[in-house]
């Protein structure tokens, strides 16, 4: 799958820019003013149809103006797509494939694969197990929409129980508590099977990137911490009813998974340096996009925001080689110093284009 060109209105503090691109690499350099993030957040909102730090629609729309609209198309062989995304304040969010809207956004999740690298993104290695869980659920729901379906309805189910438990009274009927548990613990279990399933796939692969980024004998795991490792959710569920009751929220279940990053056995976020950390977080968003190709129907659209921030001359230079190889599609990166940029595109046996981005503008140099 590659993004061809975009056309963008009033997204955040682009008010305007229409870009095509290479369909190998692109470049993107330029002052520190959030313009270059800000098109690779459009990037990923025309693929998961929100943004990259999920924040509210009324937020994307720039300052004084009433609406924002995407536009981006894609090509993935002889296959065409246009897609559509539009907000306008105080009204829903339009999302539409090839001119026709979808009925749920979670139909879309998957038509266009992504992986994106972020400064962002170092809350998965620094953050808490939320941060850790969306990682994987968003992966994981790009491939398996049966996976993402159980999601939805385990979260659905998770949120009714939670609002019984802070309406709770002696009238209450536990049936309705049944109900609930039982759903729950339906859902759960495929979620718990397949999370299983997939650290067993996915670590060989990110364990064989970290290897080949630092080039030093550093061990890194990634460890599945469960709730559902020892008891079935319905027993948890039932037999931690009554203290739910009065903590007033389910305080067991998938929902409460972890994912543990270790580096050396210990926890990286207590040990790792600040270069460690960058090539786990790297490490993993590749091994990412080796999953997805191989579980899906075209490459993903890699996105590398910032890649050169905190890393050697070392690893940059072994990452540089892994994305460009043939297995990785259309890439873009960002960076503020054309220096690492030229450096790139001096040795590159592929197509590519570069941009500029000075006073909230974006140009392709020639």
């Amino acid at each position: 799958m590659i993004i061809e060109k975009i056309s963008i209105l009033n997204f955040k503090n682009i008010e305007e820019a229409d870009l095509t691109f290479s369909s190998k690499m692109n470049c993107l350099f330029g002052d520190n003013g959030m313009v270059k993030t800000n098109l690779f957040d459009a990037l990923y909102s025309l693929s998961f149809t929100r943004n990259y730090n999920n924040l509210p629609d009324s937020q994307l729309i720039l300052h004084g103006k009433v609406f924002m609209v995407l536009q981006g198309y894609y090509k993935n062989g002889d296959n065409s797509e246009e897609i559509y995304c539009g907000i306008k304040r105080k009204q829903k969010k339009v999302f539409k494939r090839n001119k026709k809207e979808y009925e749920r956004l979670s139909e879309h999740i998957g038509l266009i694969p992504m992986v994106m690298i972020s400064p962002a993104d170092i809350d998965l290695i620094q953050g808490g197990s939320d941060e850790r869980r969306k990682f994987v659920d968003m992966l994981i729901s790009q491939y398996d929409k049966e996976y993402l379906h159980s999601l939805i309805h385990y979260n659905k189910a998770l949120y009714q129980r939670n609002s019984l438990l802070k309406e709770i009274t002696s009238l209450s009927d536990e049936s309705l508590f049944e109900i609930l548990e039982e759903q729950m613990d339906l859902y759960g279990t495929s979620i718990h099977q397949k999370r299983i399933r997939f650290v067993t796939e996915f670590l060989p692969v990110f364990q064989r990137y970290y290897k080949a980024i630092s080039q030093d004998n550093e061990q890194v795991d990634f460890q599945y911490d469960s709730h559902l490792s020892d008891f079935s959710l319905s027993f948890l569920l039932s037999s931690r009813r009554e203290k739910d009751k009065t903590l007033g929220y389910t305080s067991s279940g998938i929902h409460k998974d972890d994912f543990d990053f270790l580096l050396d056995n210990f926890l990286i976020r207590k040990i790792g340096s600040q270069g460690q950390n960058k090539t786990y977080l790297i490490a993993l968003k590749l091994a990412q996009f080796t999953l997805l190709v191989e579980r899906g129907s075209s490459v993903p659209i890699l996105l590398l925001d910032d890649l050169f921030d905190k890393l050697d001359a070392k690893r940059v230079e072994q990452i540089i080689k892994l994305v460009a190889q043939s297995d990785f599609g259309q890439i873009f990166i960002t960076d503020t110093n054309r220096k690492y940029l030229d450096e790139i595109l001096k040795d590159m046996q592929h197509d590519y284009k570069l941009f500029h981005v000075e006073n909230g503008m974006i140009n392709e140099q020639l």
